[in-house]
């Protein structure tokens, strides 16, 4: 059950470090929530998954992001929640 544990903290943590691409689908500015769908790369019409409610730490702004927006972004993941780490703007 131990290494299970550690295995999911590395997974975690290398995950953290991975940078991933997305749609944002919804964005709730008072609750400091931002949905994102992610989106798969190098397969052509591949759809992408289910979207994710991600947190967004205090002092992050968001007015700078709309729904439809293309983002590139890493997440951390602390006990079952996920907070947006990083998140960019992808240039069209």
């Amino acid at each position: 059950m131990t290494s299970l544990a550690a295995a999911s903290l590395v997974t975690s943590a290398a995950l953290a470090q991975q940078s991933m691409s997305g749609l944002i689908t919804k964005i709730d500015r008072l609750a400091g929530t931002i949905a994102i769908q992610p989106i798969q790369s190098g397969t052509v019409g591949a759809a992408g998954g289910t979207p994710q409610e991600y947190k967004v730490p205090k002092g992050q702004s968001l007015e700078a992001f709309h729904a439809g927006d293309k983002v590139s972004f890493s997440t951390t993941e602390n006990n079952s929640s996920k907070t947006i780490e990083k998140l960019e703007k992808q240039k069209p």
